[in-house]
């Protein structure tokens, strides 16, 4: 198959429902292709909930949604060992975290402790239960979206959980011209109707394994490497990323030089995506800026590699 063109379609696909927003739909899907997770951070109404579902009814795979409340319990999302009357023993009864994409609906509205029954789930792919282990499936992504911390009935999200997503992205406000668009198709039907999958699970795996077996040069990795330990000693930060960062910070670059038709990561690849990979991991000091423009200013103050970069 050829994974450009399917990429094609997918974000094509998405499109069909959010308008002006395919780098968005793009990043989404490298993040599926990399088998991360996804945090779509934003204001309400501005259509995070449509991106997840459209991303996940765009694969024929299995999707479960979670609607996070502050009365949602942890076993709600991992399953629970129920005793079986007749059998005389206890059976579990999994959770909504079993499919292979997870929509995590308004996650900070969860209290912590709910929200940290994803911890297990989201890193090592399966769920414990009564001291019971239980492998989920292959793929496995959880796309979360949540409002900012500011608003009304929200919990901060742990900073183990947030190191957990692969990528974070805003959707931001549409223009004018999609949000006219907009207004004048929504009324008389939903875009949701005609919306069918483009690519099979099987797919989905053969995309996977392509961008996995992307390469990527020892001066791309010492550059990603660069940018990520530059986060660790830059004076305005309080907490820099983690080692997890640069193994996730590789993974999608390496699906997106896929997605764009590519063997091979290029330094532009890593620029690229430093700006949904790394600043919700980081911690910045009282009174500096921002953590979205201290990143940026750590890849503009990098070099950039001048080594080999394609497969010899």
């Amino acid at each position: 198959m050829n994974l450009e063109a399917s990429a094609e379609a997918i974000v094509e696909n998405i499109g069909r429902v959010i308008d002006g927003k395919d780098e968005v739909a793009e990043t989404a899907l490298v993040v599926l292709l990399a088998e991360g997770h996804l945090l779509i951070e934003d204001v309400p109404g501005v259509g995070k909930t449509v991106l997840a579902k459209a991303l996940a009814r765009s694969v024929s795979c299995s999707v479960r949604r979670i609607q996070f409340t502050p009365d949602l319990l942890p076993s709600d999302i991992t399953g629970v060992s129920v005793f079986n009357l007749r059998d005389r023993e206890f059976e579990f009864k999994p959770g909504a975290v079993f499919a292979n994409i997870v929509i995590g609906d308004e996650i900070n509205r969860a209290s912590p402790k709910t929200q940290s029954a994803l911890l297990e789930a989201m890193e090592e792919r399966q769920v414990t239960v009564d001291g019971t282990t239980y492998g989920l499936g292959s793929p496995f992504t959880v796309v979360a979206t949540q409002n900012p911390y500011e608003m009304e009935g929200t919990y901060a999200l742990p900073e183990a959980q947030r190191d957990r997503f692969m990528a974070r992205i805003s959707m931001g406000y549409p223009d004018s011209e999609a949000e006219l668009e907009m207004v004048r198709g929504r009324d008389e039907s939903n875009p949701f109707d005609d919306l069918e999958p483009v690519a099979s699970i099987e797919d989905l795996h053969t995309m996977i394994a392509a961008a996995r077996s992307v390469f990527v040069s020892p001066t791309v990795e010492r550059y990603a490497i660069d940018i990520v330990r530059a986060t660790r000693t830059d004076p305005e930060l309080r907490l820099g990323a983690s080692p997890r960062a640069t193994l996730q910070l590789v993974r999608a670059s390496k699906a997106l030089a896929a997605v764009h038709g590519r063997d091979y990561v290029l330094p532009d690849d890593i620029d690229t995506l430093v700006p949904s990979v790394l600043p919700h991991r980081l911690i910045a000091h009282r009174g500096a800026a921002g953590a979205d423009d201290i990143a940026r200013r750590i890849v503009a103050e990098t070099p950039v590699p001048d080594g080999a970069i394609r497969p010899t």
